[in-house]
This record gives C-alpha cells, structure tokens and sequence, in this order.
C-alpha cells in the first residue's frame, strides 16, 4: 500500500508531497539529519515539512551550535550576532 498525501509544508506554507507509504520515496529522504538536528526540528514542528524547509532549519541548527560554541571560546567578549 502506498500512501500520498498532499500537505502543506508548516513552516513556509508551501504545498509538497508526503509519501509516507514509501518513505524512501519522499522529499524529505533527501536531507539526511542526525539525530540532534532532528530533535532540533522536532521541539519546533510536529507535522512534516518540505525538503526546502528541513535543510533551512538544519543549518539554522548547525548555526545555533557554532554560536553557543563561539561564546564559550570568547566568554564575556562574546557578543550575540541577532543582538545587533
């Protein structure tokens, strides 16, 4: 049984295709995640997003962790780019 199912990405409103009845088949099998920027993606969304989306937000992610590295190295001389 293969199941398809339109939807509506949550996060840019944008229309996919969810194949979660072929899973490998499915957009969102070409962006691999680990397991940190899947929990990452999971704490903001519960529904699936659109490919576009999932590698946006695993960057975002990837950045968070640069950041939060960064301020350890500097300390108090570490000052947050959004913050600017």
């Amino acid at each position: 049984m293969c199941l398809h199912e339109d939807k509506i990405c949550p996060r840019c409103k944008q229309p996919f295709e969810c194949k979660v009845g072929s899973i490998l088949l499915c957009q969102c099998s070409t962006v691999p995640l680990n397991d940190e920027e899947r929990d990452f993606i999971n704490k903001q969304y519960e529904d699936c997003l659109c490919a576009v989306c999932l590698k946006a937000l695993r960057g975002r992610y990837h950045q968070q962790q640069f950041q939060h590295k960064l301020k350890g190295i500097l300390g108090v001389f570490y000052k947050n780019p959004s913050d600017t």
